[in-house]
């Protein structure tokens, strides 16, 4: 038998029902029924698919989908037959098709259950799912809507917005919450930094009493850890989106809708701006700022601050057609073709 899948198709569509949706022209027959979204390849009569890769010429031309969305250059290449929807964007309508047909797709799937540990102090919102195995601390405070997966554990005090997803085994410490945040799988927020002070009998612990400020709709990989302030609090800026595996220290302050990818490090005191980028494997030294903007190529390492809206990369980090030249010259130096290098 075949799976029937995690998510429920709340499809068919009118194709007349599909443009009113997306507010595009349609182009076609209306009343033509659309059963679901597929990839270009897998698409057949009954489905809509979308394209605007140049790369996927050869798919476009053989698929077999029955209506498409591609921008007006590509209008012409489509196979015979095929309805075509026109969009500046193709594939932010089709972001929002797989929300139309699949609206619960966004939000890992959870069970009910009685079986949790909920202290009494405990404010849980109306509508709060909570399964087998959660624990709730003294005074925390659980939002609307919010649900929590198995084993999750929210500490004393600790505050989780609305309309938020906790997942699995995630243990949430000394931290507050906005509404509408993404906790995947094993995350460990709030447990206190790495701070001692180093001396000739040992290193002696310094108490870390600030805490995790996590702002509206962001999201946090599986098995990412935030450690909480040691004075000043760790802030993570709203809309921003954090991959898997990501350590991130004492006091780091992250901006708006900055992405960070799977691997990296980021020292306490660093501070990122709005809409940085910081690809896989990256690392930072503490107390340096990346600017508004700024873009670390992955596997790079920064040592000092980078100003706004420029992209870094190597180790130590540097502008990146500097590194790209090093790296051309390194390579001719090892084959031979650099006899002498101009000081």
């Amino acid at each position: 038998m075949q799976h029937p899948g995690f998510f429920q198709n709340v499809g068919p569509f009118s194709l007349s029902h599909i443009c009113e949706h997306l507010n595009l022209d349609l182009a076609g027959q209306a009343d033509q029924e659309i059963k679901d979204v597929r990839a270009l390849g897998e698409a057949g009569p009954e489905h809509i698919a979308y394209f605007n890769d140049r790369k996927l010429l050869k798919t476009f031309a053989a698929s077999k989908a029955g209506v498409c969305i591609c921008t007006e250059k590509f209008k012409e290449k489509a196979p015979e037959g095929m309805i075509i929807l026109l969009s500046e964007n193709p594939q932010e309508e089709f972001i929002k098709l797989l929300a139309m047909f699949y609206p619960e797709a966004t939000r890992t799937q959870t069970t009910r259950s009685s079986d949790a540990m909920i202290d009494p102090s405990a404010v849980i919102e109306d509508n709060v799912e909570i399964e087998p195995g959660v624990v709730i601390g003294k005074e925390a405070h659980i939002g609307r809507g919010t649900r929590l997966s198995a084993g999750s554990v929210i500490g004393y005090r600790c505050t989780i917005g609305r309309d938020c997803y906790i997942g699995p085994n995630a243990v949430i410490t000394h931290t507050l919450i906005g509404n509408q945040v993404t906790i995947h799988t094993g995350v460990a927020i709030g447990q206190d930094g790495f701070g001692y002070m180093m001396g000739s009998t040992g290193h002696k612990k310094v108490p870390q009493i600030g805490r995790v400020i996590i702002q509206d709709n962001v999201e946090i990989g599986a098995n990412t850890t935030i450690d909480r302030g040691a004075l000043a609090d760790t802030i993570i800026g709203e809309g921003t989106k954090i991959d898997n595996l990501v350590q991130i220290g004492h006091n780091v302050q992250i901006g708006c809708h900055a992405i960070i990818v799977s691997q990296t490090g980021l020292s306490g005191s660093t501070k990122l701006g709005n809409f940085v980028v910081m690809g896989g494997q990256t690392g930072t030294v503490s107390h340096i700022e990346i600017g508004e903007g700024a873009q670390v190529a992955a596997t790079s390492a920064v040592n000092k601050d980078i100003p706004p809206n420029v992209q870094y990369g190597g180790v130590p980090a540097k502008p990146i057609h500097q590194w790209f030249k090093e790296i051309v010259a390194v390579e001719k130096l090892a084959e031979g073709k650099i006899k002498h290098l101009k000081k």
